[in-house]
Formats: structure tokens, sequence, C-alpha cells
């Protein structure tokens, strides 16, 4: 479940909920947690793997030409 909240100071940068929620996603992951693996070794395994597909959805989102009428995708 996304954490990230309208009044919740803004980063300034572009897609910082889904960073946000990303970054939580893995620290409180079982496979950081428990097992003491680092972040990319997590990813690589599946770990939070829709947060990380949107985040990436919302970045490559930022070199297309059409988000300039449409607006970024993501948060």
């Amino acid at each position: 479940m996304p954490k990230y909240y309208e009044e919740k100071e803004e980063d300034g940068r572009a897609c910082a909920g889904l960073r946000e929620d990303l970054r939580q996603c893995l620290l409180e992951s079982p496979c950081l947690v428990q097992e003491g693996k680092s972040p990319r070794q997590c990813l690589k395994e599946g770990h939070c793997r829709n947060l990380q597909v949107s985040f990436f959805e919302c970045k490559r989102s930022m070199l297309d030409t059409r988000a300039r009428f449409r607006g970024r995708k993501g948060y």
C-alpha cells in the first residue's frame, strides 16, 4: 500500500512519491530485514516488483514528448 500523501513535504524531484514508496518497501522487505541482503539483491530477486515497474514507467514518461500534454505517469 503506498504511503505517499499530498500533505507530505515535497522532494522537488520527479517521481518523488514512487521513489519514497519503493525505498520504504525495500527497507521493510523480509529479504533485507531477515536475510541481511543488499537492496540491489532484493530487487533482483523480485521484491517490490510492482513499485519498481511503476517507478521505471514514471521516469520513462519524463522522456516521452507526449508527457508535455498528458502529464507524468505515477503520482
